[in-house]
C-alpha cells in the first residue's frame, strides 16, 4: 500500500505506522527496556523511518510491512545501543506522538509469560490487526445507520457464544432469533473480508494475503 500511493507514500506510512506502533513498542519493552526510554526508542525509530529517503531503502519484494518493520527497528535499535540516551531525530520534533500512558497500561496487560520480544511482537502485531479489521467493519456498519447492531453483534465474532443470546438482542432490535443468526452470519463474512482487506494493506501481493493470516492466526496460538 505505501509503495503503491506514489507522492502520498509518506502519508500513507505514517498512517501505518500510527495504527502498528504498539506492537513494536511491547517489541522493546519486553526486552527490558524502561517505560521512558522504550518511548524514546519508539518514537525515535518511527522519526527516522519517516524521514526524508527511508523509503527509497525499502526493496519491494520484501512483501510483509510486519516483517519489514521489525527488521528495521532491530536495525535501528543496535545502533542506538551504544548511545547513552536515546535520541529524538527530526529536528527533536517526534513523528507522531505516542501517549505513553496508554503504551504502558496495555504493556501492563501482557500475560507474565515466557514468550520472546520477537513472539510478543508477533502476537500483539495479529491482535492490532483484528483492532483494525473491526474498526474497518463498525465504521462501515455506522455509516449505512447499523452501528447499534454492530456493537450487539460484534462479541461473536471474537468469542462465539459470549454475550447476550440471539433472543435477547432480538428482543432489543424487534427482530427473531432467526433473524439475528442471519446477522450473526452476515457479519461473519464481513469480517472475514475486512480482516483479508487489512492484512492486504500490509503485504506486497494478494497472494501473500492467506500466509500472512495464517502466520498470525499462529501467533495468537502461541
Amino acid at each position: 500500500m505505501v509503495l503503491a500511493a506514489a507522492g502520498d507514500a509518506d502519508a500513507a506510512l505514517a498512517a501505518l505506522c500510527r495504527a502498528y506502533w504498539f506492537p513494536l513498542y511491547a517489541f522493546v519493552r519486553r526486552q527490558g527496556v524502561s517505560p521512558h526510554d522504550a518511548e524514546d526508542l519508539t518514537q525515535g525509530f518511527f522519526a527516522h523511518l519517516l524521514g526524508k529517503g527511508a523509503l527509497a531503502q525499502v526493496d519491494r519484494r520484501l512483501g510483509r510491512f510486519r516483517t519489514f518493520l521489525l527488521a528495521s527497528l532491530k536495525h535501528f535499535l543496535a545502533d542506538e545501543r551504544d548511545r547513552a540516551q536515546a535520541l529524538k531525530r527530526g529536528g527533536g520534533q517526534p513523528a507522531f506522538s505516542l501517549d505513553a500512558c496508554e503504551a504502558e497500561e496495555r504493556y501492563a496487560l501482557e500475560p507474565r509469560d515466557e514468550l520472546s520480544p520477537d513472539r510478543l511482537f508477533d502476537r500483539r502485531w495479529a491482535l492490532t490487526v483484528i483492532e483494525q479489521a473491526l474498526a474497518r467493519l463498525g465504521a462501515e456498519y455506522a455509516t449505512s445507520g447499523k452501528g447499534a447492531i454492530f456493537d450487539a453483534l460484534k462479541a461473536q465474532l471474537t468469542a462465539p457464544g459470549s454475550g447476550p443470546s440471539y433472543a435477547e438482542i432480538g428482543a432489543a432490535f424487534g427482530m427473531n432469533a432467526g433473524a439475528v443468526k442471519v446477522a450473526v452470519h452476515r457479519l461473519r463474512q464481513r469480517y472475514g473480508a475486512a480482516l483479508r482487506a487489512e492484512i492486504a494493506e500490509t503485504v506486497g501481493t494478494a497472494g501473500e494475503v492467506d500466509a500472512e493470516l495464517r502466520h498470525l492466526l499462529d501467533a495468537l496460538g502461541s
